[in-house]
């Protein structure tokens, strides 16, 4: 059984990261029938299977899923989550990794610096509160989009391991995929805080320079 995490909310200036609920589900179903054009490799349900979706989120072993709340207007629009928290070998209640995953964004959310500072709030909760050694992100390794939006954050690139996630790509229902493992370990947090503090620097600025526009899908 994995360990179940009781994450408080975490807030602040453009998202608001809230434990996910089904009250979430009118707003997710909204944001879900944007633009869906960025879908193509990441887990984002038709708006009218949103309750299915946020119910098996609830249900899934090993994740502590969250709603995106966007702070300017208070609506839902998307998701992330911790997922696979693995404990030492030696002391079973205290955390050494834990994975960002299940991460979508509305397309009207994306590009606002949204993502990286949803990215800033769990990183700083995942190595400030619970003092994991390494937070893992992942993405099909063909999803471009999404691994320079990581980059862009100063978040690691480690390889791509094949056949490792199942396939989120419309038609490949069952299969494997190739995935592009990205990570923080503890030594690279106060570099990769800086950089997303800078990106969200950046998006908060008047005129075109805004930040932070892919998501990575666990």
């Amino acid at each position: 059984m994995s360990v179940q995490l009781d994450v408080p909310v975490l807030a602040g200036s453009l998202v608001r990261l809230e434990p996910l609920t089904m009250e979430h589900a009118a707003d997710l179903a909204e944001a879900a029938e944007e633009d869906r054009a960025s879908y193509g490799f990441t887990l984002v349900p038709r708006g009218s299977g949103m309750r299915g979706y946020v119910a098996a989120q609830l249900a899934r072993d090993g994740l502590t899923p969250f709603a995106q709340i966007r702070v300017g207007d208070g609506k839902a629009v998307g998701c992330t989550a911790f997922w696979d928290p693995r404990p030492w070998p030696d002391r079973p209640d205290s955390l050494r990794a834990i994975e960002i995953g299940f991460t979508w964004l509305a397309a009207s959310a994306q590009g606002t610096g949204i993502n990286a500072e949803a990215k800033l709030l769990l990183l700083a909760y995942a190595f400030e509160s619970i003092g994991v050694a390494r937070v893992d992100l992942k993405t099909d390794a063909r999803n471009h989009r999404c691994r320079r939006a990581l980059e862009q954050l100063g978040i690691g690139f480690e390889g791509v391991l094949r056949n490792w996630s199942m396939s989120w790509a419309p038609g490949e229902e069952g299969m494997l995929r190739d995935s592009a493992m990205f990570a923080v370990v503890s030594s690279d947090w106060p570099a990769v805080r800086r950089t997303l503090m800078t990106r969200l620097a950046s998006a908060s600025a008047p005129g075109p320079g805004r930040s932070g526009g892919g998501t990575a899908g666990g």
